[in-house]
């Protein structure tokens, strides 16, 4: 009586202590921002070290993630056994792709079955890790640069990155231990032994008999388990079962692991062209079963959805600040923007507190996301925080001001597709090859044209908004002016001027007058809230404005250069009141390595004038390596570096979140929000994979600055516009003439139209 009445007694003592400590987890949990599992920030895992930069597993690759990430960040190392049974960090059990040793034992491959597909390569179970010596590792993925695969980096043990690296959490993932086993290795005993001098976290495997082998075997404070589904269609190899089946069933899972290991896709699914589909319910299923979430898959240079507009950072938060779940885990090739991700851009609202100030001005709109200058581009870049929207404007042929990103209106349309296309000329002055210019249509037949999205980098397959890529309607500069000034957010407008010379002396349309009559139409001649900028690459331009307004005149400087003479800057300082110029008369290039910082703008604002910086974009493949493939990297280090005052860009968004990045407010230096060291990530490469030094960029002088002055505009008799629509429809065959140039633009155009289908 009295053992039943003690043993209630301690059953209800249970209860109640599991009762209070849920109680205890619930309010930690209810006031953690964060609603992981455990309330704690999610888990930063560098998968073998920063991966996207240096080889896979290395030393340099551990160490770079440790000097850039959070504290608590993991490492990663992929476990695979060498043939006298010792663990080494290391992607594959194939060596093939990420390492030198097929030069090292040419005569070494062999072919193995590998979860029943027959493989061939060089496999870490035929070499001791003596014999893995002088193997070194290289690039796994061939689209990274190749400039530190000379370097010496030795393939690692799993005890030397412990001891010499000493990460905060080491996760170790075991891949293929049903292959080891198969040939007399244990994976299991491997790790058991290396527990006992190396701290271990996180053991992951998408086998679930390995973790039947090892349950039990690490004691109560032994690592935390984690299952990792490859793709739902795949076999599981020691169940045979799908892992979509065993997504279905997570409270089986639950009987060996504390947490899952997903793909991105689990919990946000794309459809066939790269859009998000509505999130599943993965995380909230999981969690509700006491199972932690981690997710594979980041890395900054690869397709993601078309929603994040190329942007590392917007993926990032989707999965741990949406606001209905937030992942507890994510692992990534780049640990540096998962950690600015989570550190410095989550739990932010687009009305947070600025913490830095600078002019986020658009080019054409937000023209990374749809057609540049039409009303879509310009409503979403006003949505995204710029500051500043811009307007390049060119004129019809019956002298209508409108905004385009060219003069040329093959460039911005599907002109070419229509029947307009016999419009085309060549204009020595404005191009070597034939285009259709905005002078030869009227503003009525401009207006029945269907935009076209940019793609700069279509040579990468790396395509704009596909869905949108036709979407919007050009702007003239009255209605672009009036869509400005009913806005409560911008600060003001900047105006394009170019071609001007020609177009007076050639055209008989006047430009500036065109420009300066619409802004008092619009009423800002009047205004004092909205500011205007007047930009041009010629001096003359920027001095008839001076002599016929009181607007701020922007000198834009096209040429890379690498310095600009101090009688330079005092003849522009005569016209202008802000300059522009490009990203690398700030930062110089050598194939992609940024070489040094240049004085440029140290020198335009001693002289009190604003520098603003083009073109931001937030493909990785328009930045250095330098930048880790991250625009918002990018940003704060032409910020924070040389202080520019302006960045001018095709995605606004990605520029006005950094205004509000909560890093910026921290007394402590975080590496993650610190900018680059100029020529710092050079003197990583050995010198036999140094790249071959460019010639220097020129030195911008006063003859660079001097242009004649504006011809007047020449009178030009009332023509007939050549072939309008109907006349080509009923001219007789042949009569019309195409250029070779038309032709072949003709030819892109309608093949690209049948790619992006």
């Amino acid at each position: 009586m009295r053992g039943g009445l003690r043993a209630s007694s301690l059953l209800l003592c249970v209860v109640v202590l599991i009762q209070l400590l849920a109680s205890h987890i619930h309010a930690q949990r209810s006031k953690s921002p964060w609603p992981t599992l455990t309330g704690d920030a999610p888990l930063v895992i560098a998968r073998g070290g920063f991966s996207g930069l240096f080889p896979d597993s290395s030393y340099d690759a551990y160490n770079f993630a440790m000097l850039t990430s959070v504290p608590d960040a993991a490492l990663w190392c992929d476990v695979q056994l060498t043939k006298d049974a010792l663990g080494i960090c290391f992607p594959d059990l194939n060596m093939a792709n990420a390492s030198t040793i097929d030069g090292v034992y040419p005569k070494g491959q062999k072919s193995y079955s590998v979860n029943g597909v027959p493989t061939q390569g060089w496999f870490t179970i035929d070499f001791s890790l003596k014999d893995l010596k002088n193997v070194n590792l290289i690039r796994g993925i061939l689209s990274r640069s190749e400039r530190f695969d000379t370097n010496v980096n030795p393939i690692l043990t799993v005890q030397s990155v412990a001891t010499q690296i000493k990460p905060s959490f080491f996760w170790l993932n075991v891949q293929h231990d049903a292959f080891y086993a198969q040939h007399n290795l244990s994976m299991s005993s491997f790790l058991i032994a290396a527990s006992k001098t190396v701290p271990i976290d996180f053991i992951s495997s998408p086998e679930v008999n390995f973790f039947r082998k090892i349950a039990g075997r690490f004691g109560r404070n032994g690592p935390s388990f984690v299952f990792r589904f490859l793709g739902q269609e795949e076999f599981e190899p020691t169940t045979n079962r799908t892992y979509g089946s065993i997504l279905s069933n997570l409270t089986f899972v639950k009987t060996f692991a504390s947490g899952i290991l997903v793909p991105k896709s689990y919990i946000l699914p794309l459809d066939d062209q790269l859009y998000l589909l509505p999130p599943t319910s993965l995380v909230q299923d999981a969690h509700k079963l006491g199972l932690e979430v981690f997710v594979s898959g980041f890395a900054n240079d690869v397709d993601i959805a078309h929603d994040y507009s190329f942007d590392p950072v917007s993926e990032y938060l989707s999965f741990v600040d949406n606001g209905n779940f937030s992942v507890d885990g994510v692992l990534s090739d780049f640990p540096i923007t998962a950690s600015a991700s989570r550190d410095c851009f989550s739990h932010i609202g687009r009305n947070a507190t600025k913490q830095v100030d600078f002019l986020v001005i658009s080019k054409n709109g937000a023209s990374g996301d749809y057609p540049g200058c039409t009303d879509l581009a310009y409503e979403k870049a006003i949505k995204d925080g710029a500051d500043v929207i811009d307007c390049s404007v060119y004129m019809s042929s019956d002298g209508i001001p409108f905004c385009s990103s060219s003069i040329d209106l093959g460039n911005t349309t599907t002109v070419a597709l229509t029947p307009f296309r016999n419009r085309s000329t060549t204009v020595s002055e404005l191009s070597s090859v034939g285009g259709i210019y905005t002078f030869s249509l009227t503003w009525p037949e401009i207006q029945t044209l269907t935009p076209a999205i940019s793609n700069p980098y279509r040579g990468y397959n790396m395509l704009r908004n596909p869905n949108k890529k036709n979407a919007g309607k050009l702007l003239s500069l009255a209605d672009f002016l009036n869509l400005a000034k009913n806005s409560t957010s911008l600060s003001g407008v900047l105006i394009s001027v170019e071609n001007a010379a020609y177009m007076r002396e050639e055209q008989g349309l006047d430009v500036v007058k065109a420009v300066l009559d619409t802004l008092t139409q619009t009423g800002y001649s009047n205004s004092t809230t909205k500011k205007v900028m007047i930009q041009s690459t010629n001096s003359s331009v920027l001095v008839d404005f001076k002599k016929q307004s009181q607007y701020e005149t922007v000198y834009k400087v096209e040429e890379n250069i690498r310095d600009i003479l101090d009688s330079a800057v005092e003849d522009i300082k005569k016209f202008a009141n802000a300059v522009v110029i490009q990203k690398p008369s700030v930062f110089p290039l050598a194939e992609s390595f940024i070489t040094q910082q240049t004085n440029v703008v140290e020198k335009l604002q001693k002289s009190q004038l604003p520098v603003y910086v083009e073109l931001f974009q937030n493909e990785f493949v328009s930045q250095p390596y330098d930048f880790f493939s991250d625009a918002t990297v990018e940003i704060n280090s032409y910020i924070f570096g040389p202080g520019i005052n302006g960045t001018i860009t095709e995605f606004p968004f990605t520029a006005a979140r950094y205004k509000r990045n909560l890093c910026l407010s921290s007394k402590d230096n975080v590496p993650y929000m610190a900018p680059v060291q100029p020529g710092a990530l050079l003197a990583l490469v050995s010198s036999a994979s140094l790249p071959p030094a460019e010639a220097p960029n020129p030195v911008f002088t006063d003859a660079d600055v001097t242009e004649p002055p504006l011809p007047p505009v020449t009178a030009k008799p009332p023509t007939s516009t050549p072939g309008t629509p109907s006349t080509n429809a009923q001219a007789p065959s042949g009569q019309t003439r195409i250029t070779l140039s038309l032709l072949l633009y003709v030819f892109a155009m309608v093949l690209a139209s049948l790619l992006l289908l």
